[in-house]
């Protein structure tokens, strides 16, 4: 699916949008050097989670999917596989499955469940990122997963 243009808020419009991860840096990671720094966190958090085998979905929301020049951080809701266990895993792959320890050591917000903890689904959960703190509603886009 191609990412639409902005509203006049700035936002994508509602809805979840497929792209890959080389889609996602282009769009929204080259127009400012805080967009490349946040685009280069995106890429190693997605690298990382992604290396687990256990990533079944993996969404970017907030202000980096926006036209804000200079966004804060990068902000990323996953579902892991029910499969999952956090204390398998062993050094900086640990890190961003603990949102404060993300936050300061990755620059990013994250958030994650694993399938059995989507209250209502996977899919109204993901939907649920669609709504800003405000109470109106933006686009977001879910990453293709990449099968190897």
């Amino acid at each position: 699916m191609t990412l639409p243009a902005f509203t006049e808020m700035g936002d994508l419009p509602r809805g979840i949008y497929n792209a890959t991860l080389d889609d996602v840096l282009d769009r929204f990671g080259k127009s400012s050097i805080q967009r490349k720094i946040i685009a280069s966190r995106l890429q190693r958090i997605y690298e990382i989670a992604a290396t687990t085998g256990h990533l079944r979905r993996f969404i970017i929301f907030g202000s980096f999917v926006t036209t804000k020049l200079k966004p804060n951080d990068i902000d990323v809701f996953m579902i892991m596989e029910d499969t999952f266990d956090v204390s398998q895993l062993i050094g900086e792959s640990q890190l961003i499955f603990d949102h404060a320890v993300a936050q300061t050591y990755f620059g990013g917000s994250v958030f994650w469940i694993r399938r059995l903890a989507a209250f209502n689904g996977e899919q109204a959960a993901i939907e649920q990122w669609q709504i800003k703190r405000d109470g109106n509603e933006r686009g977001i886009v879910e990453i293709t997963l990449e099968l190897s």
